[in-house]
């Protein structure tokens, strides 16, 4: 969404597109072409291209390499639209976002030139209108040539892509991502139009927030308004309004006076007995509508009072990454976040708020908006702000060095300016971020030889970036870097301090290696797997079907990316023997992958405090990262994911014995050489339970059991020594522990003594009744022994059906039902048949 004044007229109808510059070689009907296609604003070139039937879907088959041509196109949107005076003192063209250099032209004559789709662009174009017919015309320089003859013009600087994405002011996954497809195009990809005002109008508003503790116990709000207007002519007083209205309609006003000669006014209110916002939680999340009138301008939007910090300080073991909502501390269960379609102008409100369903649902309580996708849309953010999801944004920087020269320096300070001005209303968004592994690059990625002297981007994320927050937004805290160590002299990818991305596990180490780290806090890590079975078919179609196949390699981008998968799950679960195998087999690793590592980081608490996964989302159907797929298919991590990030969590984890502990020598870390039962309790409530510890075998036979009982303090954890006789295997192959809660506080924790691979599972363990019940089917499922991740591929029947859970582990005896809502006449033993679990595997 982006806020349009009750004066903005759109111009969105009536465009046509066509080429401005086509290249000789492009495989494209060019009668249709420059006889103009149809365009839709907002919208992008390759959507018009589509739906005239000039090509095909860019995300089937290999229709990615065939269409490549159109980021090598110059193209051009055209528009005719009827104008009449009314009076007013200012006519303003406004164009909300044009990807990305572009050339503007009103009745033939230029407007202006632009070069960063991160900003907005407003012009005075009185004298170009005309009494009648007007044309409007934008033409985009096509963005591949642009990025070359830039870095021919002022030199390459290093990129993680085989594009010079960094020499843009643009989108950079557009240009492919090791998830993501290439597809640089062009278009107005946010609203345009004509505003056309008298006297004057608001510029911007910027309501920054405060909470003071009162001597009874409650709070006091302050909201600050900064308020900037523009005068269309005569320089005198503007008298200006704010109103605060309450969450339950009660309005505080304001009013204060823009003197002759200024442009600027701040005005304060104070409320008492504030209502204070709350991640989700912690609390509720009270909200209060801002209005801003002035002239014949006005402005609204929504502020909650809560106090954000970051606590970076040294401490005994390096230095922390506390953040702090309303001085309480905040235990992360994040994910980050990219574009959640190729094409932005196809994502609405109703796509955001299912993926912030998806995030919650999850258990997920802070997005990271990652750096080279866009500054997020205040429709995701207004979600997150009704629903208590964290919200942190880079500056979009990425992977990447950044010439610090003008021109790029004065769009990269306006767009900063924007960006924070626009994102500063929404109590969600707690941190600014400078950029994503640019610092660690500069330092790990052998870049010094490669930048001949210049600035590699450092001057934004120390300088630049920390100033305009200074000046603009000094409420919300901000760090220089993903990963960042926040000390001279420091590696910025040190688990001591901050924050760390964990990159060997997946590019080459065993997934096991998470347990070698102490991180403080991880704002990276990830383990691929394809998307749903649907998902995948319906894009490629190598026939037979084959990780390795053309189509399907289309559809991974990351580097040796099925070598990966397969060298992933080699000494945990057995070697795949049919496509469909190798499907669940990756699936599956996933899933263990990241719980191996988030139940062993959350271990660390509150030595660690909060984990990042990458990545919650896909931007079109590929094998990657993500918990939830293109086609909004949840997949097997993302039904685990709701496990290890449930608030309280139960898990077994190696510890040093005491033993372990006086034997060990001074600077090394002692053998775990034991078994603990670790719980953490991220709930406002302290927690005092009992525990049945129990070593079993697979078909249920106790062999040692053990009471123990536990005491965790909110937001914190506590360990507990399993005893030995519990912990200790005699068969691994056959055995498990698992510790269950009396009260059923924590979900049961299970701890095996050795891999799939090499346990003694019964392959075929389930007893299924599938009975259609209230418009749904459910699946009656027991267990006859031990049966691990029992999961149902409900798209496998229908891609609209959906699975209420997953990822379950049976002991032997237990019952469990899985709901699928599936549309009329899906037949019940279908999505039996559906079913999977580890031990089909053997």
């Amino acid at each position: 969404m982006t806020y349009l004044p009750a004066t903005f007229r759109p111009l969105h109808e009536g465009w046509t597109l066509t080429a401005a510059a086509l290249p000789a070689d492009a495989p494209v009907d060019a009668a249709a072409l420059a006889a103009g296609v149809p365009a839709a604003v907002p919208g992008e070139a390759h959507l018009d291209l589509r739906r005239a039937g000039l090509v095909a879907d860019p995300f089937d088959g290999d229709n990615e390499a065939a269409q490549q041509w159109i980021g090598d196109t110059s193209w051009r949107f055209t528009t005719a639209f009827t104008w009449t005076d009314d009076g007013s003192d200012r006519h303003d063209l406004v164009a909300h976002g044009l990807d990305t250099v572009a050339t503007v032209l009103l009745n033939g004559t230029e407007v202006a030139r632009t070069e960063n789709m991160f900003r907005s662009y407003r012009w005075d174009v009185r004298g170009l209108l005309r009494d009648g017919e007007n044309t409007l015309a934008v033409v985009f320089a096509a963005p591949v040539p642009e990025t070359l003859a830039r870095a021919e013009r002022d030199g390459a600087l290093p990129s993680t892509n085989h594009h010079e994405y960094n020499q843009l002011r643009k989108m950079a996954c557009s240009f492919g991502w090791d998830w993501g497809i290439d597809v640089a195009g062009a278009g107005i990809w946010k609203p345009i139009g004509l505003d056309s005002w008298t006297g004057a109008r608001v510029a911007a508003v910027r309501p920054l927030v405060d909470v003071a503790e009162r001597g009874d116990g409650g709070h006091d709000g302050v909201l600050t308004a900064h308020v900037d207007i523009e005068r269309a002519g005569a320089d005198g007083d503007v008298e200006i309004l704010v109103v605060l209205v309450d969450p339950d309609g009660r309005p505080l006003e304001t009013a204060a006076t823009v003197p002759a000669g200024s442009d600027s006014a701040t005005v304060v209110i104070d409320v008492p007995h504030v209502r204070r916002w709350w991640p989700a939680g912690h609390g509720d999340q009270p909200l209060y509508d801002v209005i801003v009138e002035a002239g014949q301008g006005a402005w609204r939007g929504r502020v909650g009072f809560r106090t954000v910090a970051l606590d970076t300080e040294p401490d005994a073991a390096g230095a922390p990454f506390d953040l702090r909502v309303n001085g309480e501390r905040v235990l992360v269960r994040g994910a980050n976040w990219i574009p959640d379609h190729a094409f932005l102008t196809e994502v609405d409100r109703d796509r955001y708020a299912r993926r912030v369903a998806d995030a919650l649902e999850a258990n997920v309580n802070l997005l990271r908006v990652w750096g080279g996708g866009i500054y997020e849309s205040d429709d995701l953010y207004d979600l997150a702000d009704e629903h208590g999801l964290l919200m942190w944004q880079d500056f979009l920087f990425a992977c990447a060095a950044y010439s610090e020269d003008d021109p790029l320096r004065s769009e990269i300070e306006a767009e900063a300016r924007e960006q924070v001005t626009r994102l500063s209303p929404h109590p969600s968004l707690i941190l600014w971020n400078g950029n994503n592994e640019n610092t660690w690059g500069s330092v790990d990625w052998a870049w010094a030889h490669r930048l001949g002297g210049r600035g590699w981007g450092d001057a934004y994320y120390t300088e630049v970036l920390p100033g305009v927050l200074a000046e603009l937004d000094p409420t919300r805290p901000y760090s220089p870097a993903s990963p960042h160590s926040f000390g001279d002299y420091r590696h910025p990818n040190d688990e001591r301090y901050g924050t760390m991305h964990v990159w060997d596990v997946w590019n080459r180490a065993d997934y096991s290696v998470y347990a070698d780290y102490r991180p403080r806090f991880v704002s990276e890590f990830g383990f691929q797997a394809p998307p749903a079975w649907s998902t995948l078919a319906a894009v490629v179609h190598d026939e037979p079907l084959d990780p390795f196949g053309h189509q399907m390699l289309v559809h991974q981008k990351a580097h040796l990316g099925n070598a990966k998968l397969q060298r992933g799950w080699q000494g945990h679960l057995p070697d795949p023997q049919s496509i469909e195998d190798w499907h669940w087999t990756t699936q599956l690793n996933q899933a263990h992958a990241i719980r191996f590592g988030v139940e062993h980081f959350r271990s660390l608490t509150p030595h660690n405090t909060g984990t990042i996964l990458w990545q919650l989302n896909d931007n079109w159907p590929v094998v990657s990262w993500a918990a939830v797929d293109f086609a909004e298919q949840r997949k097997p991590l993302w039904h685990a994911l709701r496990d290890m990030y449930a608030p309280r969590l139960a898990t077994l984890q190696p510890r040093p014995s005491a033993k372990a502990l006086a034997e060990a020598w001074e600077g090394l870390p002692p053998e775990r050489d034991a078994l603990a039962l670790v719980l953490v309790n991220d709930t406002g409530e302290d927690y005092e339970g009992a525990f049945t510890v129990v070593r079993e075998t697979f078909d249920g036979n106790v062999l040692a059991k053990a009471e123990v009982t536990a005491s965790v303090p909110a937001r914190g954890a506590a360990t507990v020594p399993v005893p030995a006789e519990v912990a200790a295997f005699s068969d691994p192959a056959a055995e498990a522990v698992v510790a269950v809660a009396a009260d059923g506080a924590f979900a049961p924790a299970h701890h095996y003594g050795t891999e799939v691979l090499h346990q003694r599972l019964d392959p075929d363990p389930l007893r299924v009744e599938a009975v259609e019940e209230d418009g749904a089917v459910a699946l009656r499922i027991t267990a006859a022994s031990l049966a691990r991740d029992v999961f149902c591929h409900a798209d496998t029947v229908d891609p609209r059906a959906r699975a209420d859970r997953g990822m379950v582990t049976l002991r032997a005896g237990e019952t469990a039902v899985i709901r699928v809502e599936t549309p009329a006449g899906a037949a019940p033993d279908a999505f039996a048949a559906a079913l999977r679990c580890a031990n089909d595997l053997l």
